[in-house]
């Protein structure tokens, strides 16, 4: 009779705890659980359910990572409610944590990797039109927010990538007397103490978009958004510290998304497509191009917050359909993630 041993030239080892790391296809025998471990990568990025939010809310801003992420500010319903509250998540759960000055809704975190040095800023501070966007910045120590720099140009619905103390922003929209709200093609970077102005500009002014929120001052993306009715975009930009340069573009067009990761490993997913189809699509970007992810988020969400990278992105917050904002908080495992499955002997 064929056995592993004649196969392979060694026997399956039995251990009490399972190696880690471990190679792909290697195979083991867990003697305190009874069952054969194979070590495998996962082929097709999978979401699952994580801890809900305190506070259910849209439009909120977010930072940080999978097991580290922060969700501040955004919009209740009832009553009407621009927020002022913070969350932190530790992989598990959400914790209340320090509340911002003012509230407001359609702003932007910065932050990668960290819930000890982020930052937010813009947004919209009133509940009644015309909305009032704002340039304020604050910046968070873990557990308190102070006041940050002032952006050149009070937006909403910007992004960004970077850290508290380098910082890239760009797009958004604002409103003017006379045009009313403008998808804005601007870029300004921050140090952490104030906001400057640099030349590049993207090639399509958008709001309500995605980025690599991974990425540094001088190598991001941003990808989707909304340019003006009827115009919902699949467009995306790369930006190499000195110009934005059109890139392949998402398979589905859409705004009010979120991502995260990388220049050249991007997560995009939820948002709105035209006419009006709220999403639970989620696309994987390689340095050239999009692809679309075999499964997708068990809801539709728009305007809800993201962070994380494309192995482990996060989603939380926002809203689905005609449904009131909810606090559901999911969690991305990428393709090529490594993880260890009980082979079946029966």
């Amino acid at each position: 009779m064929t056995t592993y041993k004649g196969i392979n030239g060694f026997a399956v080892q039995s251990v009490a705890t399972d190696p880690s790391p471990s190679d792909e296809g290697q195979v083991w025998y867990n003697n305190a659980t009874y069952a054969f471990k194979l070590a495998t990568v996962t082929t097709a990025g999978t979401w699952a359910s994580g801890g809900a939010l305190g506070t259910g809310r849209y439009s909120l801003g977010g930072f940080g990572l999978q097991t580290a992420a922060v969700a501040v500010g955004g919009y209740n319903v009832v009553p009407v409610t621009n927020l002022t509250n913070t969350e932190k998540y530790d992989g598990t759960a959400w914790t209340a944590s320090g509340v911002l000055s003012t509230g407001r809704r359609y702003l932007s975190g910065i932050g990668f990797g960290t819930q000890t040095a982020g930052a937010i800023y813009g947004g919209v501070t009133n509940t009644t039109l015309p909305q009032t966007y704002t340039n304020a910045t604050e910046e968070f120590n873990g557990s308190s927010w102070s006041a940050g720099g002032t952006l050149n140009t009070a937006k909403g619905n910007a992004a960004n990538a970077g850290t508290q103390t380098a910082a890239i922003a760009f797009g958004g929209s604002d409103k003017t007397p006379t045009t009313g709200n403008v998808a804005l093609t601007g870029t300004e970077s921050y140090n952490g103490t104030s906001w400057t102005n640099i030349p590049a500009t993207l090639n399509t002014g958008r709001s309500s978009f995605a980025a690599s929120g991974k990425g540094t001052q001088t190598a991001t993306l941003a990808f989707g958004g909304y340019n003006g009715p009827p115009t919902f975009l699949a467009s995306t930009e790369s930006y190499n510290g000195t110009t934005w340069t059109n890139v392949n573009s998402l398979n589905t067009a859409r705004y009010a998304l979120s991502g995260g990761g990388t220049q050249t490993s991007a997560l995009a997913f939820g948002g709105v497509s035209p006419p009006g189809t709220h999403q639970s699509a989620t696309e994987l970007w390689n340095g050239t191009s999009w692809t679309t992810n075999p499964n997708s988020m068990a809801t539709t969400i728009a305007l809800g917050g993201g962070a994380g990278t494309q192995s482990a992105g996060i989603s939380f917050g926002g809203y689905s359909n005609s449904a009131p904002p909810f606090g559901v908080t999911y969690e991305f495992t990428g393709p090529g993630v490594a993880e260890t499955k009980t082979i079946t002997t029966s």
